[in-house]
């Protein structure tokens, strides 16, 4: 529920993601809505690589298909910034999409 996700996120949150640029909670859930009927059946891998103070990087990979049955895997980094209070205030993400077959999915 983006209502409820986008309330992990500072009011004047940061974010990129791929080539686009977001400003703020609003910003944040009219993003989710959009990815989540765009990305079906998501299934998602998260490595941690490293913290520091309030900041963590993470790697991740996961899989989705598109209206059309076409699947993806998507991998990348994110960087993540945290507020005094637990709320991420800044988030950039650098992600590449891959068709794959749905026969060469890893996550099922």
């Amino acid at each position: 529920d983006p209502e409820k996700v986008c309330m992990a996120y500072t009011i004047d949150t940061e974010w990129r993601n791929r080539t686009e640029f977001l400003h703020g909670r609003e910003d944040v859930k009219e993003f989710l809505k959009r990815k989540w009927a765009k990305e079906h059946d998501y299934k998602l891998k998260k490595e941690l690589w490293g913290f520091r103070e309030n900041r963590m990087a993470v790697r991740f990979e996961y899989e989705w298909h598109d209206e059309a049955g076409q699947w993806y895997n998507s991998y990348g980094n994110e960087m993540w910034e945290f507020d005094e209070n637990g709320y991420m205030q800044k988030r950039y993400a650098s992600i590449n999409d891959m068709p794959i077959n749905e026969s060469d999915r890893k996550f099922r």
